[in-house]
């Protein structure tokens, strides 16, 4: 009897991640799929604990097209009920631990999941809304607060009713940040994660490749990463808690050769002083993605870290991607790259009209990779489309950049972020630039705060190195010494740490709350007068 030939990502047409990973156990079974903390899967093992997970749901009532929700730190069983559930057509919501409880409980309603798959963290968490959870709680851990999932699942050797995906059908409901009131669910379809697992055909993903995650498994940032590797039959390694020695001597350990990171993370593992000493020679491609990548971080990464860095520059929503070939594209460091082969990438400006040559604007970007929309908000998704006077769906970024005579990308701050203070526009990402060219600031931060007198006005919060010798007085004066008059900050603070998401970016919603300290009085610069 002659084995079926596996599906590939090479192949034509929509394949489904379940399929691949079902190809990958017929021919490798015995390959690592997956790894976490001495546990290892098997493709053939995993293989086999999908079938379970998908015969558990459509036991229970679980229908295609149908949603669950998973809300608990990263492990291979998060890993393969996500994955289970793919394969009986069901879409997932992976929600963010950290988010509040009524925010938890609010994601997992407006996602319609059946089903809620947790840990004991998050349960304790939720005690206080428990009343608002409709879905069957299932414990990832086998911990007392649901049913346990060992017990939940379908008895070994189980096979789940064929379900024939379709391209449009949700693949799963991504939540955003939340940065500006409840998170929106993102739908990403079927036929969109096909897109993200073919582009990664350039980059060396094959049955040897080991990529390295240090990002939560609910995060985007990750799955565009993780999906990849099992489509093309590779082993993913999971790190629950980022921790950067712990990283390097796992990447050592499994020879990793590709990884996804933010760049904090990448911030944080170069500042090791023993990093020099690792053994990372088997790297062929390491990733970024989420938050502003500096350029000095990018060249130090390219002069000590051996592999090609790639930097996408995209939207969970889809659009236009920019990819910036780090590796290739030394003089550009300062840019997020170029569009992506067949996306559109735009630039338009409050009016919604686009920019002439050399201008800024914001960001709109179209491509075959794009979300459905937000689950259940028609209006937000037709506030995130921009349509182009030739009647083409772009999806809005938020973000203000200018294109070079190369055609790459710069971006200089978030829309939502810039600051006008007395009708002048203030960018932060200039000032925060002018403040980490002192030699005792680690990091900073710039944010705009009311003002009676400007309307808004600039505050910085900044983390000193170690061993700092100055003071947040004579940090303040340093700066506004070297910005012009109207940028001029009203104030600075120094604090222990930027306070940032699971994937890294800065939560300036956070810091203009926390502006100006309790008791403090916040001082108006005579900046427009001098």
């Amino acid at each position: 009897m002659n084995e079926a030939k596996p599906a590939t990502p090479s192949d034509s047409g929509l394949r489904t991640l379940s399929e691949l990973i079902r190809g990958h156990a017929q021919r490798q079974p015995r390959h690592t799929a997956l790894v976490q903390d001495g546990r290892a899967l098997s493709y053939a093992e995993l293989d086999a604990l999908m079938d379970r997970v998908a015969a558990a749901l459509q036991r229970d009532g679980v229908a295609p097209q149908d949603a669950i929700a998973i809300c608990a730190g990263t492990s291979l069983d998060y890993a393969a009920v996500f994955l289970g559930a793919l394969r009986a057509g069901v879409a997932v919501a992976p929600l963010a631990p950290s988010g509040t409880a009524n925010e938890i409980a609010a994601m997992a309603a407006d996602a319609g999941a059946k089903q809620l798959f947790l840990d004991a963290p998050v349960a304790r968490a939720l005690e206080p809304v428990a009343g608002q959870i409709w879905a069957g709680c299932i414990m990832l851990d086998d911990s007392g607060a649901g049913e346990a999932f060992t017990a939940w699942l379908a008895p070994p050797g189980s096979s789940p009713a064929p379900v024939a995906v379709q391209p449009q059908w949700a693949f799963n409901i991504i939540y955003s940040s939340g940065t500006t009131g409840m998170p929106k669910g993102i739908v990403q379809s079927h036929a969109m994660r096909w897109g993200h697992v073919q582009r990664a055909s350039i980059y060396g993903y094959s049955a040897d490749t080991v990529t390295l995650l240090a990002t939560p498994l609910y995060s985007n940032t990750t799955l565009v990463c993780f999906f990849p590797t099992l489509g093309y039959g590779g082993t993913a390694v999971l790190m629950g808690k980022f921790d950067a020695a712990a990283y390097l001597a796992l990447a050592a350990r499994h020879r990793a050769t590709h990884t996804m990171l933010v760049p904090v993370q990448y911030q944080r593992i170069m500042a090791l002083p023993e990093f020099d000493r690792h053994e990372l020679s088997s790297f062929r491609f390491k990733f970024c993605t989420s938050a502003p990548f500096r350029p000095e971080l990018k060249a130090d990464i390219l002069a000590r870290w051996p592999g090609g860095l790639v930097e996408f520059y995209g939207m969970t929503e889809g659009g236009g991607t920019c990819i910036l070939v780090a590796h290739e594209q030394r003089a550009k460091l300062h840019t997020v790259g170029r569009p992506a082969e067949g996306h559109d990438i735009r630039l338009i400006d409050d009016q919604g009209r686009e920019v002439t040559p050399g201008g800024m604007g914001e960001v709109v970007g179209r491509s075959p990779i794009m979300m459905n929309g937000y689950h259940r908000q028609p209006e937000k998704t037709r506030e995130a489309e921009w349509t182009s006077p030739d009647g083409l769906r772009f999806i809005r970024s938020g973000d203000l950049g200018r294109f070079d005579d190369d055609g790459f990308l710069t971006l200089l701050d978030r829309k939502k972020d810039m600051i006008i203070s007395g009708g002048y526009n203030i960018y932060p990402s200039d000032l925060e630039a002018v403040m980490r060219g002192h030699a005792d600031v680690a990091e900073v931060a710039v944010v705009g705060v009311a003002s009676e007198r400007w309307g808004e006005t600039p505050v910085a919060f900044v983390v000193l190195k170690s061993g700092a010798v100055t003071s947040a007085p004579a940090l303040l004066e340093w700066t506004n010494a070297r910005v012009n008059r109207i940028q001029r900050l009203a104030g600075l603070q120094c604090v222990d740490s930027l306070p940032r998401s699971a994937i890294g970016k800065v939560m300036k919603r956070t810091l203009r709350h926390a502006y100006p300290p309790p008791g403090g009085r916040r001082r108006e610069p005579d900046c427009m007068d001098s």
